[in-house]
């Protein structure tokens, strides 16, 4: 590679250098940006030329700060000053108090924090694969220096299932271009047998089932992946395992409007309302439910089902709960929780889990 070629890239490799090696907690003169240009990139360069290409990046847009040093401080306190403050010194027509600059560093563009936070939502989602989480990880850490990679060794993966679908992302691909063009897609499901294994759904003759639906949106819920549509035989609203999904293809037909199907008021879909009502992703109708809860359990019922809930009939230890929410997510809820949660209405929903506590009880006697 010619001289020439190199020096053009000279400014590349700073910016590198800066990504790599500095934060707040690590910054660089350019006393050191030169020697590791030396070391590393084979690229012996003088000062002036470091600090010109600094100032180009500064002036092009780059989040580099740095730290202005007067030379009557560097007299001060020549111990503890760089090499390279002393090379100003040198330059002629130099005045004593000029500002000299120095402690250079690139202002990530995520957090240490922030990368945790997306690294962990990775590992612990259920949807990704680990082979492919594992790789996504590898490019946020590129996204910051070598002070978090080194961190970030320590970070493992709770021993939680993971789906073995190697076809996520091109299944979010193309239910995000069917959403898109509001287009139905046909696509064939798989569930796990006793061998641990998936195979896809059969029908009653061997045959294996497809699946044609109108995709409305994908969100993720208790670490999975659900994709929200109207499966085309009905006019209500299913949700399936993105992971699940095998074989997807981006039918012609035009798909069903969300405000046509059943339950969905004539309205658009609205996500957030709808995660909030659906807390278990079943795919049943929507009700008015009253719980007679512990008071210890506000907390658990907040986080479930949002703040939009109700309270009343206060006690010492217990309160009432109204929440407007899907029938078999509520029914759930008050199973998982029984006896600290009771249904009080709608009394049909009430009536149908004390039959099945019932049935419960039966099946554990001797």
């Amino acid at each position: 590679m010619s001289d020439i070629h190199t020096k053009k890239l000279l400014i590349l490799y700073i910016l590198d250098i800066l990504q790599k090696y500095t934060d707040e907690e690590h910054r660089l003169s350019q006393k050191e940006i030169q020697d590791i240009l030396k070391k590393e990139y084979e690229m012996p360069v003088d000062r002036k030329a470091i600090k010109r290409n600094l100032l180009n990046l500064i002036e092009y847009g780059s989040s580099i700060e740095y730290r202005e040093v007067s030379r009557k401080e560097i007299f001060r306190k020549k111990s503890v000053v760089s090499d390279e403050d002393s090379l100003d010194l040198e330059d002629k027509g130099i005045q004593e108090d000029d500002l000299l600059w120095t402690d250079f560093y690139l202002k990530q563009k995520f957090t240490n924090e922030e990368l945790r936070l997306l690294i962990d939502s990775l590992l612990f989602s259920k949807h990704i694969p680990y082979s492919q989480a594992k790789k996504l990880i590898t490019k946020l850490e590129s996204l910051s220096n070598i002070y978090f990679k080194s961190r970030s060794q320590y970070i493992y993966p709770l021993p939680v299932d993971r789906t073995d679908n190697k076809q996520v992302f091109y299944n979010i691909s193309i239910l995000d271009e069917a959403i898109r063009k509001k287009q139905k897609v046909l696509f064939e499901y798989a569930e796990y047998h006793t061998d641990k294994k998936m195979h896809l759904k059969k029908r009653e003759d061997g045959s294996v089932r497809e699946y044609v639906v109108t995709p409305y949106q994908m969100a993720v819920q208790e670490g999975k992946y659900y994709l929200i549509c109207n499966y085309d035989k009905y006019d209500d609203i299913s949700n399936y395992r993105v992971d699940r999904i095998r074989n997807i293809q981006v039918l012609e037909e035009k798909g069903k409007p969300f405000e046509t199907l059943k339950w969905s008021g004539h309205q658009p879909m609205n996500l957030n309302e709808y995660m909030k009502e659906h807390v278990y992703m079943y795919s049943s109708e929507n009700a008015f439910v009253k719980f007679r809860i512990v008071k210890a359990m506000i907390s658990d019922v907040i986080d479930l089902f949002g703040k939009g809930v109700n309270f009343s009939e206060e006690t010492d230890t217990h309160v009432s709960v109204s929440v407007h929410v899907n029938e078999r997510a509520a029914e759930q809820f008050a199973k998982n929780y029984a006896p600290d949660v009771v249904i009080l209405q709608p009394k049909r929903l009430r009536d149908k889990l004390r039959d099945d506590l019932k049935k419960a009880w039966e099946a554990y006697e001797d």
